[in-house]
């Protein structure tokens, strides 16, 4: 005889069928089964929340595929954790208004902080990626421990009231190489050889970690940007870096050295690159080939490019030449959306049309150029993708 007990998975045996400890074995594997049932299915509730911004249970019901009875156990638990909150009532359809919930994103915090070589960028966001309170400071870097401890100080200064419980934690985003073991490879940006994470966090109020600055740039990006879970961003800044983000994932390779854009070949044997090489990508669009000889300011260069100035534009076109080859490239080897951030990204906007009018010429498959794409973020994305190391992770744990 068999009987039924209330656990996913259905049937098991009564006693005299099976022996205790195979009986016990399965029982223990179903009540995982049930809890990691019931969790997915809060999971799935707060997420529903979250992305419709205010709905009602039996939306979420019809929405879900659950019950009424589970919907409401799940939004019971979730507001007693300080997660979700009843928010009004929608009109009435002709019976009782039905209640609406919401999702309090600042329930949890989580600070980002982006080194770079001249100035230090400190974010504190909520669950939605948003920027609750942001600080830039001109702090050139140096690998001193009086530097290490700003930093520390800095993050202080961007966390203020925030109560510890609510603090997800620090990610660290730098212009360099991850190590494979952890810590720092190099930079060639900050001058750094390999360097232990420790050195970067040492001073920093709670737990931290470090990542690259492009690879966080693209997951803010990504994390952004609704409906769309696949994308290569190319970031052209003071160095010519990127990021691969695949089915929301994002890809590092093997020796975590993926999207390394700048280094890609453009030019056999053309202008030499600061790794040694010639003809790099790097060589041809990072951020000072339009800024040198413009006092370094990208925005006196676009000033003089949209003033007409000859050797502005002249400069221009030989820019969008090589990344229009660049791009195309990308979009051949990947066939998604390519992203243009970084300092000359966030100047992008009012040139892409040409620019996909170029890509589109040397596209074998007769494309607009319309999966190119400018950032969301024109500033502090490496900040805000650092803060989401640790907002990613909690939010799958609901």
């Amino acid at each position: 005889m068999k009987r039924n007990i209330d656990f996913p998975g259905g049937w098991i045996p009564d006693e005299e069928e099976a022996c205790p400890a195979r009986q016990e074995e399965d029982v223990s594997g179903m009540v995982r089964n049930g809890m990691e049932l019931r969790r997915l299915n809060r999971n799935r509730i707060f997420r529903a929340v979250y992305e419709s911004g205010r709905v009602s249970q039996q939306e979420l019901a019809f929405r879900l595929g659950l019950s009424l009875p589970t919907i409401a156990q799940n939004l019971r638990i979730l507001c007693e954790e300080g997660l979700l909150k009843e928010d009004g009532s929608f009109a009435s359809t002709g019976g009782r208004p039905a209640r609406g919930v919401s999702c309090i994103r600042d329930a949890r915090l989580a600070v980002g902080l982006d080194v770079t070589r001249g100035h230090v960028s400190a974010v504190l966001t909520d669950l939605s990626g948003e920027i609750v309170r942001g600080i830039r400071r001109a702090v050139p870097f140096s690998d001193t421990e009086a530097y290490y401890r700003e930093l520390g100080e800095i993050a202080r200064k961007v966390i203020g009231e925030t109560p510890p419980e609510r603090l997800l934690g620090a990610g660290v985003s730098f212009p360099g190489i991850l190590a494979a073991e952890g810590g720092i490879r190099s930079s060639h940006v900050l001058g750094l050889g390999a360097r232990q994470e420790e050195d970067f966090t040492r001073f920093l109020p709670c737990r931290a970690m470090l990542c690259n600055d492009a690879s966080a740039a693209g997951r803010a990006e990504l994390w952004g940007r609704e409906g769309e879970n696949s994308a290569v961003y190319l970031s052209l800044s003071n160095s010519v870096g990127g990021a691969i983000l695949l089915g929301g994932s994002l890809y590092e390779g093997e020796n975590l050295r993926a999207a390394e854009f700048g280094h890609m070949t453009l030019v056999p044997d053309g202008l030499p690159c600061y790794c040694g090489k010639k003809g790099c990508l790097d060589a041809y669009c990072a951020a000072g080939i339009l800024s040198n000889g413009y006092g370094g300011s990208l925005d006196a260069f676009f000033t003089a490019l949209d003033r007409g100035e000859k050797a502005a534009s002249s400069r221009w076109d030989a820019y969008l030449r090589s990344l229009a080859v660049a791009v195309n490239s990308l979009h051949m080897a990947f066939d998604c959306p390519v992203i243009l951030g970084g300092y000359v990204g966030a100047y992008m906007v009012p040139y892409m049309e040409r620019l996909r009018a170029m890509a589109s010429a040397l596209d074998t498959f007769g494309g607009d150029g319309s999966y190119l794409q400018p950032c969301l973020y024109r500033r502090e994305a490496s900040a805000v993708g650092a803060a989401l190391l640790f907002i990613e992770p909690f939010m799958e744990s609901i």
